[in-house]
């Protein structure tokens, strides 16, 4: 057998290159896997798809079992193409798009009904489904149309009603007058609306790009507030032992009063007798530091006392007037 180092270094190359991006396919198609991922593929008619996206949760009684894999548009209907494991539906069960967060994040929710299972090959009719009314797409909507109406149009159309009914009772013509008085305010802040309404649009469309951070933050929350909820019992006992610890102490302050009273009392005198001698001990410490140097330098030298002491004893031979005399000495 050829070793592998004298094995054809290109041949070696390209398999490498197919088995990594073999991997890579599969890395990206787990989902579609016979063992990792598996599931069945389903299909159901929508009158509209109300912003669903593929990639949005399918669930049974509020549990996920999978997921949507494709929108697509048959006539006048939506097609929604969603994938299912490990889970059971009649073949008269019913698909609904349901809100999942209040940014307007989908899911499908399925509700089982019937004998059987639905076969893959059924579709689940226009009759078993519903769609929700999507609020942030209104408000888009809603921008995009007030910005085109002709508010100097709508001022006149009011001012000729109003002219048209000036002879008719005055509750009649109060009410125009009042519709007329209506268009031209908004006239008059036709500029502000259109500012409000097109950042209202923007804050929509920013919370919904932030959606899936906004629900991880949720769900955080939730964490943190089940787990207070678990650390119930450890902090109310905590707060009981802090409750008996301050009775004890006030007990005992209230038990060892007359000795606390005279001691606190001393302690006082103690203080005041330093602090009215605070200049002494100021002077005192750093001349402490050299006594202390030169007690350790006699000391260091071993179990004895070392010290010299200048002139203790006169020395011999010592001739008066000569330097001996000056530096003779005894240790």
């Amino acid at each position: 057998m050829t070793p592998f180092r004298e094995q054809n270094k290109t041949v070696i190359g390209a398999v490498g290159l197919v088995l990594i991006l073999a991997v890579l396919l599969g890395a990206f198609n787990a989902d579609r896997l016979p063992i990792i991922g598996g599931g069945t593929i389903y299909q159901a008619q929508f009158s509209e798809a109300a912003g669903l996206r593929s990639g949005d949760e399918v669930r049974v009684a509020g549990v996920k079992v999978g997921k949507v894999t494709g929108v697509d548009l048959a006539g006048d209907r939506v097609l929604v193409h969603f994938r299912v494991k490990n889970a059971d539906f009649g073949k008269t069960s019913r698909a609904d798009i349901r809100i999942k967060t209040v940014l307007g994040r989908k899911f499908i929710m399925l509700t089982p009904d019937g004998p059987g299972q639905l076969s893959s090959d059924d579709v689940i009719p226009l009759a078993r489904t519903s769609s929700p009314y999507d609020v942030s797409e209104a408000f888009q909507g809603l921008a995009g149309t007030v910005t085109e109406i002709d508010t100097a149009q709508l001022e006149k159309s009011f001012n000729t009603l109003a002219d048209t009914f000036r002879d008719t009772p005055a509750e009649v013509r109060a009410s125009l007058t009042g519709l007329s008085r209506l268009s031209r305010t908004i006239a008059s802040r036709d500029a502000e609306l259109k500012l409000l309404l097109e950042r209202s649009a923007k804050v929509t469309a920013v919370l919904a790009q932030r959606d899936q951070d906004l629900t991880a933050f949720m769900a955080d929350t939730s964490l943190i507030l089940q787990e207070v909820k678990q650390r119930r019992e450890v902090i109310h006992q905590l707060l009981l032992t802090t409750t008996q610890l301050s009775e004890q102490l006030i007990a005992l302050v209230r038990e060892n009063r007359a000795t606390l009273g005279p001691t606190l009392d001393k302690l006082h005198r103690v203080v005041l007798v330093l602090k009215a001698n605070q200049d002494n001990l100021d002077k005192a410490i750093p001349r402490l530091a050299t006594f202390t140097r030169v007690f350790s330098n006699n000391l260091g030298n071993g179990r004895w006392f070392d010290t010299l002491v200048q002139n203790f004893t006169t020395p011999t031979g010592f001739v008066p007037g000569t330097f001996g005399a000056t530096t003779g000495g005894t240790r």
